[in-house]
């Protein structure tokens, strides 16, 4: 018994070793194409002492956001290549003759993704936001001198009664060009705008303060140096507001989607990129599922260049599915898990017909 246990453990310490190195290698490749394609679209911001080799470093520090985006297909080509290696070596039906079953060389092909996935979640969660972060900084510091900080884009948000529209928020908590539109009901009684926002003492100060009432009959203007803005808003909740909400982690989407749910607005577009990345496994899994067939299942006869035509087409499919599911879920009202599983379950549903069928 000791014995059978060890040939099973090594025939899965090989499955996984060339899986594996196959998605390794699909992951370099992939990534090397997108920062060759992205160098040569860049070369045309280069200005002042940002040159050709500084946008060769700001895409260097990307790495992590772009590793963590091509992950999936990188697990989907990379397990077809791997699996379809052994396939037209015909190692796996040696396996299946000795009695390997189907679903234990899949599980075998499962566990190098597990160690992906785990890398991957980490990446999302604690690597990713930080770089981009720092990328950004960087790149604008070399643009514009050292005493350029980082200015996160411009956004609206409600609160309230109010609307605010925020020009930009600072590295060192600065708010720039601050407007609040104020309503009763449908009409609006007051605009306030403010040059700059500084965050002092746990609340805001306004600076320069330019406030406008709307009457029924006549305006009045009032101007301030200095003024409290009362908000629930902090800089680590309007940093969020405004920043790139792709690039965000997951602990941040869902205080972020927590928050908008609290104002009374709709958190479908956190919640959906929340999804996307807590589901990463199902959805990696779906994906080995789905490869897995294509080597056992009716493409099983077909060249290993046919193959990996088909899984790139797959995850092109998968990944469109997805983006259009995303706007459905806010214009039909289903939640974004949804937009998220569906695909997912697709995927898996298909593999697993196919591989049951050439069980």
């Amino acid at each position: 018994m000791l014995n059978v246990l060890t040939v099973a453990d090594r025939l899965d310490r090989y499955i996984a070793r060339n899986v594996l190195g196959a998605i390794i290698v699909v992951q370099f490749v992939l990534l090397g194409l997108d920062i060759t394609i992205a160098y040569i679209g860049d070369l045309g911001d280069t200005q002042g002492n940002y040159s050709a080799l500084d946008v060769l470093l700001y895409l260097l520090m990307r790495l992590p956001w772009r590793f963590y985006q091509y992950a999936p297909v990188a697990v989907l080509i990379g397990a077809l290549i791997g699996m379809g290696t052994m396939a037209s070596s015909n190692e796996l039906t040696v396996m299946r003759a000795a009695g390997r079953s189907l679903a234990r060389i899949v599980w075998g092909v499962m566990k190098p993704v597990l160690l992906v996935v785990a890398v991957v979640l980490l990446v999302a969660e604690f690597v990713s936001p930080r770089t981009e972060q720092f990328a950004e900084a960087w790149r604008l510091e070399q643009r514009q001198g050292e005493s350029a900080m980082l200015q996160s884009r411009s956004g609206w948000q409600f609160e309230g009664d109010s609307v605010y529209r925020f020009g930009a928020i600072r590295a060192d908590n600065v708010v720039l060009d601050l407007t609040r539109y104020r309503f009763d009901e449908r009409r609006l009684v007051e605009a306030t705008r403010a040059a700059r926002a500084h965050w002092e003492e746990g609340r805001w100060q306004l600076e320069n303060v330019n406030t406008t009432r709307i009457y029924e009959d006549h305006t009045e203007s009032e101007h301030q140096a200095r003024m409290v803005w009362e908000t629930d808003l902090t800089p680590t909740q309007l940093e969020r507001l405004l920043r790139d909400i792709e690039s965000q982690a997951p602990s941040e989407l869902w205080a972020y989607a927590h928050y908008l749910q609290a104002q009374g607005q709709s958190a479908a577009q956190p919640l959906l990129y929340f999804w996307q990345k807590v589901l990463m496994p199902f959805t990696m899994a779906s994906l080995v599922l789905i490869a897995a067939s294509f080597v056992f299942g009716p493409l099983r006869s077909v060249a290993a260049g046919t193959r990996v035509f088909y899984g790139v087409v797959t995850g092109l499919v998968f990944k469109y599915i997805q983006d259009l599911l995303a706007p459905a879920s806010t214009i039909f009202g289903f939640s974004p898990v949804w937009a998220v599983l569906v695909p997912t379950l697709v995927c898996a549903l298909v593999g697993i017909h196919f591989l049951r069928r050439n069980g």
